[in-house]
């Protein structure tokens, strides 16, 4: 420990210089490391999550998602491996709706390339449970988990588990009756709950980000303005992605091609055409565009709302993250537009929702800036 100095003392380039490293403070005591492994991991299983997200639209575009009837979380993991096992999966596909109503024509063949999407969707779905499961018991036993986040961590693995049950649920809806393919509004639970995994992963790397002491200090700069916008905006995002679940759940993007009118008028016809009334909200095809259009609108006039608000903020990244939010939001807009207009065909259709991943990860991203605004000097105000 080095000497006290008087308060008359001179200090100048003479003055002795002190070798001792000052102690770092009890809040982030070796936990640097260990945030930056943690969130290593955390990058990895965004990815996975990502790209199950994109065979899981692909699953659904190729009508993929009902070629496995049945959930077995272990041997399911294994394919067929001969001819006689692949016929027992082609029976067991002739046995649902799907088959016997809409692809009695379906050879063999063309089983398989349908049997192979969903087998991968649900393969990358044991991966992202085994990468968090790895991490996460490795990083509780090595005690390298920062104080307050075992829960959180947890609760990414517990989503996840949820996430495979209601994959079950969607897909067990297209098994029986007259379905022709899964539910919708399960097809939107199933990825809203998706995006709601994306983004806590992305919140978790935002914060591990930055040093603790580093956020606490941010906090007392908090701008509640943006922070309540940008809460509005994400509410209206998210569901946004659950229109355009229900959306490509009955393949309305591939009808209504013209834009912006639908099929040349403001309103598509026959709107309310099925009985019960609420019906049309989830089956017709014509309502169901209606409402993902109507409601994008919305979303974009609020993102410009919260653009707008951004310019007030003192702080330079905060506007420069509202920039991008921006410019992601028209680039969606443009994207969801030449879709629609070319019948969502898969390139496209895939695009758009890609495109919404990096857009909710944006909108997540000016959140954090905003409750947590990175410190600057007076001139970059």
């Amino acid at each position: 420990m080095s000497q006290k100095r008087s308060i008359f003392e001179e200090v100048g380039a003479d003055a002795p210089v002190e070798t001792t490293p000052r102690e770092t403070g009890l809040i982030d005591r070796g936990a640097d490391k260990s945030r930056g492994l943690i969130r290593i991991w955390l990058a990895v299983l965004f990815a996975l999550v990502a790209l199950m997200i994109a065979v899981g639209g692909l699953t659904r575009l190729t009508d993929s998602g009902l070629s496995i009837t049945e959930w077995n979380v272990v041997s399911g993991a294994v394919p067929p491996m001969n001819a006689g096992a692949w016929d027992a999966e082609f029976e067991k596909y002739k046995e649902i709706p799907e088959f016997q109503l809409q692809n009695k024509d379906m050879t063999l063949s063309e089983f398989k390339t349908i049997y192979w999407w969903e087998w991968g969707h649900r393969q990358l779905g044991r991966i992202v449970g085994l990468v968090w499961a790895v991490g996460f018991l490795f990083f509780l036993a090595t005690r390298r988990i920062p104080t307050g986040w075992t829960a959180r961590l947890l609760t990414l693995g517990i989503l996840g588990g949820l996430q495979g049950a209601i994959g079950w649920w969607m897909v067990s809806s297209g098994l029986s009756g007259t379905m022709l393919d899964v539910a919708s509004y399960r097809l939107a639970i199933h990825l809203g709950l998706a995006f709601v995994i994306l983004g806590l992963i992305a919140w978790f790397m935002l914060h591990l980000s930055r040093p603790e002491r580093d956020l606490m200090q941010a906090r007392r700069a908090r701008e509640p303005r943006l922070v309540s916008h940008t809460n509005m905006l994400l509410g209206f995002a998210f569901l946004q992605i659950l229109l355009g679940a229900l959306v490509a759940g009955i393949d309305a993007g591939r009808n209504y091609t013209d834009w912006p009118l639908m099929a040349g008028g403001v309103f598509p016809p026959d709107m309310w055409s099925i009985t019960p009334v609420w019906r049309n909200l989830f089956e017709n095809d014509g309502t169901v565009q209606f409402m993902h259009r109507i409601w994008g609108y919305l979303t974009a006039f609020l993102a410009l709302r919260v653009w707008f608000v951004s310019r007030r903020s003192a702080y330079r990244a905060n506007r420069g993250a509202a920039d991008l939010m921006l410019v992601m939001f028209l680039a969606q807009i443009l994207i969801g537009v030449v879709t629609v207009m070319n019948s969502a065909p898969l390139t496209l259709a895939l695009t758009h929702q890609l495109a919404a991943i990096v857009l909710w990860v944006v909108i997540l991203r000016l959140r954090h800036r905003a409750a947590f605004p990175l410190s600057q000097s007076v001139r970059q105000s």
